[in-house]
């Protein structure tokens, strides 16, 4: 499974990689268990190694052998905790197989083992989206690659792609189990769950393509020219007077360039200048080029509040004065801040002169500027879908996004754009984004990447973006789907409890 996410193009192999854990559920408590733990390990493994690219930090003052062992932490705390969602889902199905759970009327246990299956792992992950690390949903194996069935987030978020994941893999693997253990005697066909399974995914597909070749509707009056600059500061600059003077340079080069070029408004990444807001106003030059080209931008740079500061994106209109700005959320563990601090804080302070003293903004953040009301997500937002949905249901007509994806490795940056193809789907919304050494893009309500820069390049490019006021059954509903599940497994356990209650009198 942890060869399906981007970049590799694998997506289908996610349709059948649950097989064998599926399988393994019916074996001892200890086989199903550890089955779900090394399963979870290779998929949340794979899929994130290229956290540690944060390695060598030696430009940051971390010894080589020190940098070593933070990238190799960072790697295995986060394979950890995703393996744990693996090895509880592994434990409870195997319990309940064990325990005789499966029964009822009417239904075979099958399809009540799958149900359940795929309602436990659906439940696990929006448990999991609420930590301050997730970014490996099952859903996130389809994008953005495979744009059919990605159309389904429009219905229930990412829970309606990883349930159907979960229901095509259940299938198969019951009906190899029933052919392992003899038992296919039990329904006229040999392949009859195959064929079930083989039929759903053609039947989802295809509704999905349907959707996908529904042609977008752009109202003219609503289209926005929207200039991107990708700055392409590396890292071991960027904090320095050698990338900070370079930063002024390039976003100024980009920032008159765009301006002869008329766009509406520009797009900078996250932190573009790396210095508090009044110091760029005060004393920057940069700022003085805002107020002779009077073109509004989308400024990324930090925001002081009492002893702290913010992660921000600032709106400046034409005259520069600042009309709102977004503080980042999501704030990146063991990056931005400590995760479980009490545990992990002395830890890493021996290990490491970084500090962290970002504040997450505030939720449900709504802006209003001059071009329409905006959603908005700076760097690891776009990984956590509700913050996205909220925006859009409470008007915001398009999506931008900034972020600086250059302390990892080059798989990364694509996986980052997987996850803002989703948000882009999810809430059918054009999105622009600018990152700062790659990938800036712009894509459409539909998923498809309208242009995509290149890795570690300076790039600019001018779009076209349009505002959009519908809203999906997601955005509307939220991820109504998770709670109908919820709720029908918790009626077939109290079901089940009565019935075995009534039983033992």
């Amino acid at each position: 499974m942890g060869l399906t996410v981007a970049p590799s193009n694998l997506w289908f192999l996610a349709w059948i990689a649950l097989i064998p854990l599926w399988i393994a559920l019916s074996k001892s408590t200890l086989t199903a268990t550890l089955a779900g733990f090394l399963w979870g390990c290779g998929y949340h493994g794979l899929a994130l190694f290229w956290i540690t690219g944060i390695h060598p930090m030696t430009w940051m003052g971390v010894s080589w052998l020190n940098s070593l062992i933070i990238a190799i932490f960072c790697w295995l705390l986060i394979t950890f905790w995703g393996a744990i969602l693996v090895t509880i889902w592994s434990y409870i199905l195997h319990y309940i197989i064990t325990h005789n759970l499966l029964k009822l009327k009417l239904i075979s246990p099958i399809f009540i083992k799958i149900f359940l299956g795929v309602t436990i792992w659906c439940l696990l992950e929006k448990i999991w989206s609420f930590s301050p690390l997730w970014w490996t949903s099952l859903s996130l194996t389809q994008s953005p690659y495979n744009l059919a069935i990605l159309q389904l987030l429009k219905i229930s978020g990412t829970t309606t792609i990883t349930a159907l994941i979960l229901l095509i893999n259940g299938l198969f693997a019951e009906n190899i189990i029933l052919i392992i253990n003899n038992k296919q005697h039990f329904y006229k066909d040999k392949y009859n769950l195959i064929a079930n399974a083989i039929i759903i995914l053609t039947i989802t597909h295809g509704i999905g393509y349907i959707n996908y070749q529904i042609k977008i509707s752009n109202n003219p009056l609503e289209v926005i020219n929207i200039g991107i600059i990708q700055g392409n500061i590396p890292n071991e600059i960027k904090l320095y007077d050698t990338g900070l003077k370079t930063a002024i340079i390039n976003y100024t080069n980009g920032y008159n360039d765009l301006a002869k070029q008329k766009v509406d408004v520009i797009l900078t990444p996250e932190t573009a200048l790396p210095l508090f807001y009044d110091d760029i106003k005060n004393n920057s030059s940069f700022y003085q080029t805002i107020i002779k080209q009077k073109i509004p931008l989308w400024l990324g740079a930090f925001d002081q509040i009492k002893n702290n500061y913010t992660n921000s994106l600032f709106f400046i209109d034409k005259e520069g004065i600042v009309i709102t700005k977004y503080d980042k959320i999501k704030l990146v563990p063991l990056g931005e801040y400590i995760p479980f601090s009490n545990i992990l804080g002395n830890l890493i302070d021996r290990l490491s002169p970084l500090d962290a003293h970002l504040i997450a903004g505030k939720k449900n953040q709504i802006l209003n500027t001059t071009l329409g009301k905006v959603i908005v997500g700076i760097c690891y937002d776009s990984a956590f879908a509700e913050n996205f949905r909220f925006q859009a249901s409470k008007g915001g007509e398009f999506i931008i996004t900034a972020s600086n994806n250059a302390h990892y490795s080059d798989a990364m940056p694509f996986q980052h754009h997987a996850q803002d193809v989703m948000r882009a789907i999810e809430t059918d919304r054009y999105m622009a984004k600018a990152t700062n050494t790659g990938y800036s893009a712009i894509i459409d309500p539909h998923g498809n990447t309208k242009w995509i820069s290149q890795l570690h390049q300076y790039q600019t490019h001018v779009g076209k973006i349009y505002r959009r006021n519908t809203k999906t059954l997601y955005v509307a509903k939220g991820d109504w789907l998770i709670i109908l599940l919820t709720f029908l497994m918790m009626s077939y356990f109290f079901s089940h409890y009565f019935r075995g209650d009534r039983s033992n009198q």
